[in-house]
């Protein structure tokens, strides 16, 4: 065990933690009616709780468990075996689970933004439980838990890269997002501004933050790598928030505050999977492009294919981690058969099972209020509370 490791890694749990609560709650909560914004702070506050104590009974057990090539068994269920001496790498192994624990509660609140304004807060509870169990947590095995897609694995000694969730994470939870939004139907009303776009920029600047403990947390280190990874983190980000900007300069007239701070999370999306192995200039590269692609795939879903992703996840998170994850082969830096083949494969599983899921759930709670509900808005009809006075 080592304790500059240890100290750095528990800094980077609450950084990551704190890219949920309050950053993600605040960035998704901002973009949304005002009627609506404790709703999305329920949502993201209430998954945060629930998958806590998910990933303690079975989901860490699922990823990390002692199990075979396709999932990790129970016998890590409720810590089992594991105690404050247990070590994993240079690190104690509880602190290990509370990092990874971060990054289950981080997932499915990403899918939050597809469902906003509309979806029946049963229905987030119960899919988001079942999602990450069957979902996340398996995937997480295949290849950060030693699975079929990491090293050894059906692509040779050298798996898949993924050095902190471009696969994993986003592109899990942007597929999820956007096969929610086409199977939820869009909102009754959907041109309506960000209610308050103070709290998108004060979300966007707190999940920039906590990203580097997201990325250089990654590391499970306190050495050159994780500094490094930091710094391509902030650099991607930049390099995005200022393409992005730009975009918007060249094709609208004006850029908004409330996109380039949503080209700072393209950026910081793209370089997650890539932030352990490639260097600045690259850096600057992935968030460039990124922060273009997926400004254009947002019109695209937006627009052309009129799908109401309410808050753009795939569009930013899913094409952004899957671009990401291309681009570590395209450096060099992996194996184009483990990238792509990996990508296809987690791809098609999280579209079966989260067609299923959807299925499943709505048989047991409604999927989406009623009309007069979403008129009202969530915060009063589903919660009882209003954020302010004035609504929208």
């Amino acid at each position: 065990m080592v304790g500059a490791d240890t100290a750095w890694i528990i800094v980077a749990t609450a950084l990551v933690l704190f890219m949920s609560l309050p950053g993600l709650a605040l960035f998704y909560g901002g973009l949304v009616r005002a009627r609506n914004v404790l709703s999305v702070f329920m949502h993201v506050y209430a998954i945060a709780a629930l998958m806590s104590v998910l990933w303690l009974a079975v989901g860490y057990s699922i990823a990390f468990g002692d199990g075979n090539a396709i999932w990790g068994g129970l016998g890590k269920a409720f810590l089992n075996g594991i105690d404050a001496d247990t070590v994993s790498g240079t690190i104690p192994e509880v602190l290990f689970f509370a990092f990874q624990m971060t990054f289950a509660i981080i997932t499915p609140a990403l899918i939050v933004g597809a469902y906003v304004e509309r979806i029946n807060f049963g229905f987030v509870l119960l899919f988001s439980a079942l999602w990450m169990l069957v979902c996340y947590a398996p995937v997480t095995h295949w290849i950060w838990g030693g699975g079929f897609l990491s090293d050894g694995g059906i692509f040779g000694a050298v798996g898949t890269r993924d050095f902190a969730g471009g696969i994993v994470v986003h592109e899990t939870a942007g597929l999820a997002a956007l096969i929610i939004a086409v199977m939820l139907g869009a909102r009754k009303v959907n041109n309506k501004p960000p209610h308050n776009p103070g709290y998108v920029m004060i979300g966007a600047s707190m999940l920039w933050v906590g990203w580097f403990g997201f990325n250089g947390g990654s590391q499970l280190a306190a050495d050159g790598g994780a500094a490094m990874a930091i710094t391509v983190t902030h650099l991607s980000a930049a390099a995005a928030s200022l393409t992005w900007a730009l975009w918007e300069k060249i094709k609208y007239g004006k850029a908004s505050m409330v996109g380039m701070v949503t080209g700072t999370i393209a950026g910081l999306a793209s370089i997650t999977p890539a932030a352990g192995f490639v260097g600045p200039v690259e850096a600057l590269v992935i968030g460039g492009v990124a922060g273009i692609l997926c400004q254009e795939l947002v019109n695209l879903i937006r627009n052309k294919a009129k799908i109401d992703d309410t808050l753009d996840v795939f569009a930013v998170h899913g094409v952004g981690g899957i671009f990401g994850t291309m681009m570590i082969a395209a450096f060099g830096h992996g194996a184009w058969i483990a990238q792509v083949g990996a990508l296809v494969i987690v791809g098609v599983f999280t579209t079966v099972v989260t067609v299923a899921l959807v299925y499943i759930v709505k048989a047991i709670v409604p999927l989406r209020v009623d009309p007069e509900t979403e008129h009202t808005g969530l915060d009063l009809a589903q919660h009882g509370e209003t954020a302010y006075d004035h609504n929208s």
